[in-house]
Formats: structure tokens, sequence, C-alpha cells
């Protein structure tokens, strides 16, 4: 497992059920850059403690390529979500996911009992923004802790609780969704668009995707291994845009050896933000590349 850092790529973020061993075992062969263990609605009630004490027995020294792992517990208004806390930070994850999370106290006990289970600093915590509260108070939560580094939105429960309809352009969802991401880029946050659940309609997946990449996500949330590929291809950096995040910083780095107050490249004029979004794109290239 790896330490989260703003600038890691998080193109595919791909749900893995707790109970299912042969799902566990198989993350190493896959290309996801990320791995959410769920406790919570992969797991039926039954199947609750067994599923956490199997996934202990399969994460702990578990490197997963260096991929992001991240544990899903249940609510701590459960009677399994405290257990889950604590067994998930026995395995140092990446990040503990807290579901429906809808006020900023929420986050701020889990950060005191992360702490008491006594996890390193390097254990974040992601949030699930799934109600319509957890949207309107998103700000509030995205600023709560320095823990906190990343949201996820949870589309199917919005939809049912907004009692809206699931269509390809989202409709419904757009004023949440971009809320959400306005709240997570001003609290320097990453922040992970919802699943689709058709398997069946690639076309819509990829409509989707495309769509998620042009508001401002980060990456995908995923609930099958045949979204991975798409999902890492609409996220991430492209040939094309390698090659023009080296040009903006030449450019930049030129005029500014030869005493200009600023860049132009290919008629546009290049200032200090493009500079920082090329080197960002360039990372992550590079960490891409090195897997």
């Amino acid at each position: 497992m790896k330490n989260s850092t703003s600038d890691i790529p998080r193109r595919s973020i791909l749900y893995i059920p707790a109970s299912n061993k042969r799902a566990l075992e198989k993350i190493n062969s896959l290309d996801a850059d990320g791995y959410i263990i769920d406790l919570e609605d992969a797991v039926a009630p039954e199947e609750k403690e067994t599923a956490r004490e199997l996934m202990k027995t399969v994460l702990d020294g578990n490197s997963y390529k260096n991929r992001e792992i991240i544990i899903r517990i249940n609510g701590l208004d459960t009677k399994w979500g405290n257990e889950d806390l604590k067994a998930g930070c026995m395995l140092n994850p990446d990040a503990i996911l807290v579901p429906k999370v809808e006020k900023n106290d929420t986050i701020g006990n889990i950060n005191e009992l992360i702490n008491d289970a006594g996890a390193t600093q390097d254990t974040m915590i992601w949030a699930m923004i799934e109600t319509p509260r957890g949207v309107l108070n998103a700000k509030k939560i995205a600023k709560s802790t320095k823990r906190l580094s990343c949201l996820v939105m949870g589309t199917t429960d919005l939809t049912n609780d907004l009692r809206a309809q699931h269509t390809p352009d989202r409709l419904a969802l757009l004023y949440s969704l971009s809320h959400v991401i306005l709240a997570a880029r001003a609290a320097g946050k990453s922040v992970i668009d919802g699943v689709h659940l058709d398997l069946n309609d690639e076309d819509e997946f990829r409509t989707v995707c495309t769509q998620g990449k042009e508001l401002g996500f980060d990456g995908k949330s995923l609930i099958h291994p045949k979204q991975i590929a798409f999902a890492n291809e609409t996220f991430g950096p492209t040939e094309k845009d390698v090659e023009l995040a080296q040009a903006v910083i030449t450019a930049f780095d030129d005029a500014i050896s030869k005493g200009k107050g600023v860049a132009v490249l290919d008629g546009k004029l290049i200032e200090s933000l493009h500079v920082e979004n090329a080197k960002r794109v360039l990372n992550m290239a590079k960490i891409i590349a090195s897997r």
C-alpha cells in the first residue's frame, strides 16, 4: 500500500466486496489505480463479521503493486462500524471510506477514532457524499480535517433520495456533481465520480466517463474490472497531453530565462497556473509509467 498524495492517479477506483476472497486475491492482476474493499453495501448483514476477518487475512502484508487500498466501513450508527474501523486501521490502508457523510462532525469523530486506533498519519479519510444533506454540506465536510483527502460521489443513493430518474446525461445530478467538485477543489481535495450500474451498455459508460472528466472529477468509481481500461484512458493523460505539458513548461522556462514577463505557445498566453497543471500531468504520467 502507498501513501496518499494530492497528485496520485485516481483514474479508476474499483469496489471489491470484502466477502469475496477470489476477488480480493485477483487485485494484483488488475490495473485500477485504487481498490475500495467494501464492508458495507456489497456485504450481506449475515456476512459482515466473516467478511471483516477475511479482509484482515487477505490484506495483511499484501502490497497490491503499490495501488491505493481504501476500506469502506459500515456507518458508526450500525453494530459493525466501530469494529470495521478498528480492523481497517490495523491494516494501515491508504484510507478509510466513510459512507453517507452528511456533516463535518462525522469526519471529526472518525478522525479521533482513527487516532485512538493507532493508525499512522498516512491513513487518510475518504467521505461518501450520497445524500441531499451531504451534498449541501459538502463544503464544510471537505474542510473538516487535514486527514480527509477525497470525496466520493454515491450517485445511486443520491438519485434515489432525489426521486430523480437515471438518464444518460445525468441531468438531475449535474448540480450535485458540480457542487461537490467545487467543495473538493476549494479545500484542495480529490473527488471521484459515482459508479455506472449498467454493465451491458458500454456506450453509456463511455458517455458518463467523458462527462465526469469534463466536469472535473479525478476519476471514476467502478463495479466491475471490465470498466477499468476505459476509465484509465479517459481520466489519464494522453500522449498529446504529455507533449503539450512539456511544451508549456519549456516555453515558460525559456521566457523566464530571457527576462520576459509572459510566455506564449502557439499564440496562447502561458501563466504560472498552466505550468502547475503541466507539472501535475507529467508527474501523473511518470507514476503511471513506473507501474
